[in-house]
């Protein structure tokens, strides 16, 4: 009885989370009605509130999925690269790219900070914090970075990605930015390669 309780909660955790991010994406956050939201799903706000507290919450919660299947991606994107630097490169510039996606844009670049506030105190921003703090570390071991305090190497790459792609996301032609946004990015990283290119 009681696995079968967890379940359905988890169900209506998952039926929540997936509307909202539907509702956000198309709507904005806050014309997003939670009335309509809970009932396109066939669940009450007492089910909204018991699982996220608020609206507020199911928004972090939404930015968070979406946020952890960006980094998700860019990661496997860097994967993808010939090495570590060159994965580095790839990871920051396919994280900026998202921003051209809408569902990005709006719930993770533009209502995610109004909302939440600053991006980089996200819990999601810490587990891209981290792998990119290990990928700096692996390049100083290899001598490929000068020998920089890794943490602060990896919240500036970190920064500026994110920073360009809330440049993007806000600006008024995001596919004109995202190129000078990408270049930047690249220059920015460079300046802490050993030998310079």
């Amino acid at each position: 009885m009681a696995k079968r309780r967890i379940e359905r909660m988890e169900e209506n955790h998952a039926k929540l989370i997936a509307a909202a991010r539907k509702a956000f994406a198309e709507k904005g956050y806050s014309a997003a009605s939670m009335d309509e939201l809970t009932a396109d799903v066939g669940l009450t706000r007492g089910a909204l509130y018991h699982n996220f507290g608020d609206k507020r919450g199911l928004l972090a919660a939404v930015v968070h999925q979406i946020d952890a299947e960006m980094a998700s991606r860019a990661q496997q994107i860097g994967g993808q690269a010939g090495d570590d630097w060159e994965g580095l490169l790839a990871e920051g510039a396919a994280y900026i790219e998202m921003a051209l996606d809408p569902e990005v844009q709006r719930i993770v670049l533009l209502d995610g900070p109004a909302v939440l506030g600053d991006p980089s105190q996200w819990p999601s921003q810490n587990s891209c914090l981290q792998a990119t703090k290990a990928t700096v570390e692996r390049l100083i071991a290899q001598g490929v970075l000068r020998p920089v305090d890794t943490e602060a190497a990896a919240r500036l790459l970190n920064g500026a990605a994110l920073n360009a792609a809330l440049w993007i996301a806000a600006s008024k032609d995001p596919k004109k930015v995202l190129p000078k946004a990408v270049e930047a990015f690249r220059c920015l990283a460079s300046g802490l390669l050993a030998k310079p290119v």
